[in-house]
């Protein structure tokens, strides 16, 4: 009994979210420590920005993600003209405006929804209405037929 109730308390002191953790001043992303915020699409602990993402709300409040992925999907629940998103680039290392970023299917992710972002377009990217869009029909690498696709 003593091990069961351990078990449960390990699980759920592991569910907490850490939805804002910090706040952004300028609408800028801001700097984060491994370890110190989690994605709050997925609840997974940034470990670096590669791959991460920020949306900044109109009060500052800032929300992380650890794959452009999560942030599609939040993004989609969310979906605020008022909503800053920013997008580490795999290029030029930097957060872009998500919107301005190309992304293309095929990288390997935290999450393993396989969009890279680019800052600079590369062969077989797509915009960010047209990720948005594939990520909405779920074409993205954690669907078998399309992993299937592109792994040959």
């Amino acid at each position: 009994m003593r091990y069961i109730l351990l078990a449960f308390l390990l699980f759920f002191m592991g569910c907490e979210k850490i939805e804002v953790y910090k706040t952004s001043k300028n609408g800028k992303p801001v700097e984060f420590k491994r370890g110190e915020v989690q994605c709050v699409e997925c609840t997974m602990p940034l470990t670096t920005k590669i791959h991460s993402a920020q949306a900044i709300l109109p009060n500052g409040r800032v929300y992380f993600f650890d794959d452009p992925g999560c942030m599609a999907k939040w993004y989609l629940k969310h979906k605020d003209p008022k909503i800053r998103l920013w997008i580490y680039t795999n290029d030029t290392k930097r957060y872009i405006d998500a919107g301005k970023a190309w992304y293309k299917l095929g990288d390997k992710t935290p999450m393993n929804y396989g969009f890279g972002a680019y800052e600079k377009r590369i062969k077989g990217s797509v915009g960010f209405d047209k990720f948005i869009a594939m990520m909405a029909r779920g074409e993205n690498m954690t669907n078998p037929a399309i992993r299937k696709k592109y792994l040959h």
